[in-house]
């Protein structure tokens, strides 16, 4: 099939583009850019006022199948993912059972295949069941598909066993993803430690939890040679850390969520708890250091954390509420909002952090329009408005603190594959 995108501002930060062109793509892939296209098509997308970019990549999703389908399933998550403009995502391991085998990579696989809407990319788990006692298998989890492996969810707490696991993927050739956590400092804590947290009477969990890890797991990442990638960071130490780290020239990389540079610690006074997330919402400070960190590149990647929860369990007391928000709808317009409309980034500084550098970070032969590669697109109305409701959201799961936003920045189209799975912001 053949489909013609017209007269749209095309950005391409990994190939320099950013110009206003037609793109045209056959049987999947794209075929050329150039700034007038004449051709017999199946399809024409009138992409005038938008832009045009390689579909978002996100490194940091719960899909939570198997084992809590009622949160979410492979093929709702996909769904949300595609109306957020995402093309692909990252599955997180910590699912029951765990993805520590290739059966449960293949299962992730078949399970993306009949949803037939974004890409799915397994990752794996350090320990075997996320344990923290015994290694997975990275070459088998490599062989049936997985370009990284994580514990996210817990931090490998054995350094030692941390350190011959980074040793494995520097041999495998596998990203180890951090949840940077120091589960003795952060046991019972429920928001950031500081003074709202001591008005609140809320059990507090210290910053340094997220800070001695992030130190430690960059340490041994030197120590091994692996590729390091600091899942959600959250303090302006941790950027101060990371930015020392890469200076030195070590393997590390880092992401941050619209919901850590959106919201501070103060809208816990609500006692919302779609505010509850781990690690918690920070400070001001925090917020502006996270912010400053994706200006300067200290901070390779935005990514949702995408953590689906039913009501009835985020509908409890702040202390008992799980963690987590759904975030693959709204990533997008929040850093519309806070970064590009702030100045902190620019539309080719965003698409950046959505689907270039995640795509080069996981070696992913996606994010870019190149001409022979997939035909994985995204079509932005940047200046649109839209409200953020729970009835239109295509997880199962709503817990979003988000809920009633007006939003800017409006997925109008997503090809995945060469196929158009988002039309005028519906999915097909």
């Amino acid at each position: 099939m053949k489909i013609l995108i017209k007269g749209g501002r095309i950005i391409d930060p990994e190939e320099g583009i950013d110009k206003k062109a037609d793109l045209l793509i056959e049987n999947g892939k794209i075929v050329e850019i150039k700034e007038t296209i004449s051709a017999d098509v199946q399809e024409t997308i009138d992409a005038s006022g938008k832009i045009v970019a390689p579909g978002l990549i996100d490194m940091h999703t719960h899909l939570r199948e198997p084992g809590r389908e009622d949160a979410e399933t492979v093929a709702t998550a996909v769904r949300a993912a595609v109306k957020g403009g995402f093309t692909t995502v990252c599955a997180m391991p910590n699912t029951n059972p765990a993805c520590d085998t290739e059966s449960a990579v293949r299962f992730l696989f078949e399970q993306a295949k009949r949803a037939n809407l974004a890409n799915v990319i397994p990752i794996g788990t350090i320990t075997k069941g996320r344990k923290g006692k015994e290694i997975a298998e990275f070459m088998e989890l490599k062989e049936a598909g997985c370009l990284s492996v994580s514990d996210d969810g817990d931090s490998v707490k054995d350094s030692e066993l941390l350190r011959r696991a980074m040793e494995y993927a520097s041999m495998a050739d596998m990203l180890v993803i951090s949840h940077a956590e120091d589960a003795s400092l952060s046991a019972g804590g429920v928001m950031n430690e500081g003074f709202i947290s001591s008005m609140l009477g809320l059990a507090p969990i210290p910053r340094e939890a997220e800070n001695i890890i992030i130190e430690r797991d960059i340490q041994l990442a030197e120590l091994s040679g692996a590729r390091l990638h600091i899942a959600h960071l959250s303090t302006a130490e941790g950027v101060a850390i990371v930015r020392a780290a890469k200076k030195k020239g070590i393997k590390v990389t880092a992401e941050v969520t619209p919901h850590h540079f959106t919201l501070s610690d103060t809208e816990v006074k609500t006692f919302d708890t779609n505010m509850k997330v781990n690690p918690p919402l920070r400070t001001f400070e925090d917020i502006k250091a996270l912010k400053k960190g994706l200006k300067d590149g200290t901070i390779d990647v935005i990514a949702t954390d995408h953590a689906p929860h039913p009501e009835n369990e985020k509908a409890r007391e702040f202390d008992h509420a799980p963690f987590g928000m759904i975030g693959l709808e709204t990533a997008l317009s929040l850093s519309v909002m806070r970064l590009i409309s702030e100045g902190y980034l620019d539309w080719p500084g965003l698409i950046r952090k959505m689907s270039s550098n995640p795509a080069r970070i996981l070696q992913y032969d996606r994010g870019t329009l190149k001409p022979g590669k997939a035909a994985d697109i995204v079509i932005i109305e940047s200046e649109k408005k839209w409200i953020y409701s729970k009835e239109n959201i295509e997880s199962i799961s709503s817990n979003s603190p988000f809920l009633g936003w007006e939003m800017t920045g409006f997925v109008s189209h997503v090809i995945v594959g060469g196929k158009c799975v988002v039309k005028n912001g519906q999915i097909t």
